[in-house]
């Protein structure tokens, strides 16, 4: 087996383009296999007949693994040998073709998928289809009805993006379960009604199927907190003039939330994962998505990277330079990658408070909603008072898998409480 990546340690094998007995000539293709990254087509280094054939279709195989005999010259030449194997024209003994010949397989479940459907068939699954499949958040089930084209009913890649060209009739396909207590969606026909069809553009889509993916995967739990943000509202308001004319940029109240939220994940490093199966992945760095609308009303989500590491000014310059390019769908495939966090700022349409859905892979979603000022009992020298107060409900949505009642409630407790002591004598 050729090596076929910097990283890739096997590969499973599609098909063989020939059979034992059939001859071959050098850099005609021997066989297809498929990693994690890609299908790829193997061609043979030698010119002759393929004498063995040591592994069968859909077998996974370390790199630098025997795969093939061919019989070159009246000698049989190992075809794709290990890096130190020996020369290409040296004859293996039959004690190592014997001991080649019966090596126990690899199970082709270590990095294929195998399963059994409704239909009592048994398929499997390339590593580069599951890949895709996980990306686009594509079921087993799902791919089951895929229409396949290779060989003997093989799913290719090609085969995976037609039928999302096609928009994935299958998306809600549900396993057939033969456990009679299991609860099962019922298929029920509803009257939609009549009135104007809009059809969905492919960035609706896939909102909808990531949405549709995170409230499937991560139990969400809401907790809300209100802060009272008179500090922050009177001191932004006093300077927001005097920070353009020194900067040349205008001061939102974004960047003052994202840089309380950077604060309030360094003293909670936890609220900063991703699951990965039954490991949680802390990270290191602290890269703040902010949802944002697009012109067309779809959402995407900007990402301000190592926001823990950079001033009001800078904060202020990547924020408004990420709502820019996002009115103008200019935004590249960097300025919406790494989030570790999202905060989506629902107060923007009006909204007193909202339930986000997580942005997976994240394990939390902050809602800030509309500042809005409130006759609040305040204390002060005097006793209690009464007092018109800028008031602000903050609801956190966090993932129940790893983040329990205590961490949740903490975390935005500790953002409200950033808000709430802003220095009201901060110098810009």
């Amino acid at each position: 087996m050729p090596r076929l990546g910097e990283s890739i340690t096997e590969a499973a094998i599609i098909t063989w383009f020939k059979n034992v007995g059939d001859t071959i000539e050098e850099d005609e293709m021997l066989l297809e296999v498929a990693t994690d990254k890609v299908d790829s087509e193997v061609p043979s280094n030698v010119s002759g007949i393929v004498e063995e054939i040591l592994f069968k279709a859909n077998d996974v195989v370390k790199i630098g693994e025997t795969i093939a005999i061919i019989q070159s010259n009246g000698e049989a030449v190992v075809s794709i040998v290990k890096k130190d194997s020996k020369p290409k024209n040296e004859k293996p003994s039959k004690e190592k073709q014997t001991k080649s010949a019966n090596r126990p397989k690899v199970s082709p479940t270590q990095t294929t998928e195998k399963f059994s459907v409704s239909n009592s068939n048994t398929l499997f699954f390339s590593p580069l289809i599951i890949s895709i499949a996980k990306e686009l958040h594509i079921s087993f089930e799902e791919l089951a009805r895929v229409p396949a084209t290779g060989k003997e009913g093989r799913l290719r890649k090609s085969d995976v993006f037609q039928y999302i060209e096609d928009g994935r009739p299958y998306k809600f396909a549900q396993p057939v379960t033969q456990d009679p207590t299991a609860y099962r969606i019922p298929q029920l026909t509803f009257d939609k009604g009549k009135g104007k069809i809009i059809e969905m553009d492919r960035m609706r889509q896939m909102i909808a199927d990531h949405m549709v993916y995170s409230k499937h995967t991560s139990p969400h739990v809401t907790a809300y907190v209100e802060a009272d943000l008179t500090n922050m509202v009177n001191w932004r308001n006093a300077n927001k003039k005097a920070f353009q004319d020194k900067y040349g940029e205008r001061l939102t109240f974004t960047p003052l939330f994202v840089e309380a939220v950077a604060k309030a994940i360094k003293d909670f490093p936890n609220i900063n994962a991703s699951v990965d199966g039954k490991n949680i992945i802390v990270k290191e760095d602290i890269n703040v998505g902010m949802a944002t609308a697009l012109p067309s009303g779809n959402l995407i989500v900007p990402v301000v990277k190592n926001a823990d590491t950079k001033d009001l000014k800078t904060l202020a310059v990547n924020v408004n330079e990420l709502v820019v390019k996002a009115r103008e769908n200019k935004l590249k495939a960097d300025d919406i990658q790494g989030s570790t966090f999202t905060i989506s700022n629902v107060g923007t349409f009006g909204s007193v408070m909202g339930t986000p859905i997580i942005n997976q892979p994240e394990v939390a979603i902050l809602a800030l909603g509309i500042i809005k000022k409130r006759p609040e009992v305040i204390e002060t020298e005097n006793g209690d008072e009464i007092a018109i107060r800028s008031m602000m409900y903050l609801s956190l949505s966090f993932d129940h898998r790893v983040v329990d009642g205590f961490l949740g409630g903490s975390f935005v407790r500790r953002v409200a409480d950033y808000f709430e002591q802003f220095d009201i004598n901060r110098k810009i």
